[in-house]
């Protein structure tokens, strides 16, 4: 019953993610940006607010709502960009939001670390699909 239970804790992540492949979330236009991410929006010089993972992002006007987007998590993975073979099929990450983009246009700005796990780094921007991690 013990080794179920171990083997059941095991495949559960891996079943959400494929859940989550099936599930529909928004689509939007993702960019990245790089150091200083200090002083945020949301947390201001505040470190403990970055994730240990370098998983972060800021937020576009389409998710910003008034600063309500601070701390939310979103999954993304990447669609499509521009030049072919951008993305990195099958990665799919999760984003804390810790700033308000200042890119006009893109729903998403993430991380260098985090847009470099899902896409080619030398990209500018790329479709993503994200959804809410709450949800």
């Amino acid at each position: 019953m013990e080794r179920e239970s171990e083997h059941l804790q095991l495949a559960l992540p891996f079943i959400f993610l494929g859940l989550l492949h099936f599930c529909s979330g928004e689509i939007g236009t993702a960019g990245q940006y790089a150091p200083p991410y200090l002083p945020t929006a949301c947390y201001g010089n505040d470190m403990s607010q970055f994730p240990s993972s370098n998983l972060f992002a800021s937020a576009g006007d389409g998710i910003w709502d008034n600063g309500a987007a601070c701390g939310r998590q979103y999954y993304v993975r990447c669609l499509s960009a521009q030049t072919p073979g951008t993305c990195k099929a099958g990665q799919i990450i999760k984003v804390k939001i810790v700033d308000r983009a200042s890119r006009n246009g893109a729903i998403l700005v993430l991380s260098t670390m985090a847009f470099g796990a899902i896409a080619n780094p030398s990209a500018t921007l790329v479709n993503v699909e994200f959804s809410d991690f709450s949800v």
